[in-house]
């Protein structure tokens, strides 16, 4: 059944970020609601926040920074979005799941605890609105005359409202709950940038696509689309907090500005790309705020890895999307997987604070679990730690000490405390060469001290063969046993 994208005409009303309205704020009674904002390959260095030298203008992400508290030492799941999107949404590291192919199917197995199922079972109403990425039954064999089981709608929201991938991913159309809105029945030719590398710019691939899907449009609908959810919330009767979590695809390819945001940053689409997905932020939390729920929500931005940005476009264009890390997307250097991460909750984390805490995306589950005062099932988040302590100023132990990253178990990256361990030569990932071979006499392997090297640039594996021993030990045992301690 065929039903209209519609945007609303909220958009047009809402006001800036800093505006205030003239709705009343909701007392903050019972648990919090909660927005996640997932950006999509945005960098370390993208927002100025997080680097003073950014050519992309950020003035809401910049906002959203000094009403909160932004994590120096945050963690995606994966260097690219599924892993990343699996870790973010279960607790456990990628590496743990069957596979990591929604081609095939469903990553996440039926009855499998995530962060929707937890908040559902606690009281909460639940919604995702974008990109899932996560898989459907069938795997890309999609029957768009019957349910797409497998995803969101099975997975602990209540509603979904979205897509199956990526946006240079076909076919292209969107589904809600566990619906098609309407079959993909045309064709799309591939389309690219001439000026840019094959997956930067304004990339796609050819495909299937929907009548009622533009390309142009999808960052546009998933803001409307929250925009108006949000506003839906702040008229509830039913007496429930919300769980909001809203995937852009965006800045990931295609690069697609609208004629408000070109040639915002000097010649750098991709800089647009950014400010663009900034301001569709900046809609979404003044409509919030309009709605009359900005004081008792706790909202989360980050991104589900590093950009697609090399060498050569920090030089041509003076911006440094990973900031000072090295790599990018896909890397285990830590451009691929450091992310610019916020929290605010007002009244409750110190506003213009700044955290240091090592925690990774797996650590929601168990956050979330202990702010709703929910105990986690055995066997699920057993790579989930809870960072609520740290979210509220308290005197405490960090939970986690170390973790272990990467695409699939052979190519897995060890962190413990400032150490940091790649047992191979390369980067793992997208930057060149991925992957090495030593020569004689060579180290076999990457350790970093973190702490005094943040750029990855002086591998000392030769000179630290007990840190190699020690953190290789314990890649073994986080493997095989999963959480090293207690909730």
């Amino acid at each position: 059944m065929k039903r209209p994208i519609m945007l609303s005409l909220s958009l047009l009303v809402l006001t800036p970020l800093s505006a205030r309205h003239a709705a009343a704020a909701v007392p903050p009674v019972g648990p919090p609601n909660i927005l996640f904002l997932l950006a999509d390959d945005m960098g370390y260095g993208d927002p100025r926040c997080f680097n003073g030298q950014s050519k992309c203008a950020t003035p809401n992400i910049d906002a959203l920074a000094a009403q909160g508290m932004r994590f120096t030492d945050a963690h995606a799941a994966g260097s690219v979005c599924v892993p990343s999107r699996y870790g973010l949404l279960t607790g456990r590291y990628p590496f743990r799941c069957a596979h990591l192919d929604p081609t095939k199917g469903p990553l996440i197995e039926p009855g499998r605890v995530t962060l929707a199922s937890l908040l559902r079972d606690r009281g909460y109403a639940t919604e995702m609105i974008g990109k899932w990425h996560l898989g459907f039954d069938g795997g890309d064999h999609f029957d768009f005359s019957q349910p797409l089981r497998g995803g969101p709608f099975d997975h602990g929201f209540d509603h979904f409202f979205g897509q199956h991938a990526s946006l240079d991913i076909p076919p292209y159309f969107y589904i809600e709950n566990d619906r098609c809105v309407a079959a993909p029945l045309g064709q799309i030719a591939a389309h690219r940038s001439p000026d840019w590398s094959p997956i930067q710019g304004a990339f796609w691939r050819a495909g299937g696509i929907a009548a009622d899907f533009k390309h142009d449009d999808v960052l546009p609908v998933y803001t409307c689309r929250a925009a108006d959810y949000l506003g839906t919330r702040g008229k509830a009767v039913d007496g429930k907090p919300f769980f909001l979590y809203l995937a852009f695809t965006a800045p990931h390819t295609p690069w697609l500005p609208t004629e408000k945001f070109r040639g915002a940053s000097a010649g750098n689409l991709y800089a647009d790309w950014v400010t663009q997905v900034d301001d569709s932020i900046g809609q979404v939390l003044a409509a919030l705020d309009h709605a009359g729920l900005t004081e008792n929500t706790l909202v989360f931005f980050s991104s589900d890895n590093g950009p697609v940005w090399y060498p050569e476009d920090v030089k041509k264009y003076g911006h440094a999307a990973a900031g000072t890390l090295r790599g990018m997307k896909g890397d285990a250097w830590e451009g691929g997987h450091r992310e610019p991460f916020i929290a605010k909750w007002p009244g409750k984390i110190a506003a213009g604070s700044t955290s240091r805490e090592l925690i990774c995306f797996t650590d929601l589950l168990a956050t979330f679990a202990a702010l709703t005062g929910a105990a986690l099932p055995a066997g699920a988040g057993e790579d989930s730690f809870s960072f609520l302590p740290e979210l509220r100023g308290q005197k405490h132990t960090p939970a986690r000490t170390e973790m272990l990253l990467g695409w699939g178990k052979g190519n897995l990256f060890m962190r413990k405390g400032d150490w940091k361990l790649i047992p191979f030569l390369g980067s793992g990932g997208f930057s060149k060469p991925s992957k090495v071979k030593p020569k004689p006499g060579e180290p076999s392997g990457q350790l970093y001290n973190l702490a005094h090297d943040p750029g990855e640039t002086n591998n000392v594996y030769a000179a630290h063969p007990e840190i190699v021993k020690e953190l290789t030990a314990d890649a073994e045992r986080v493997r095989d046993q999963g959480r090293s301690r207690p909730l």
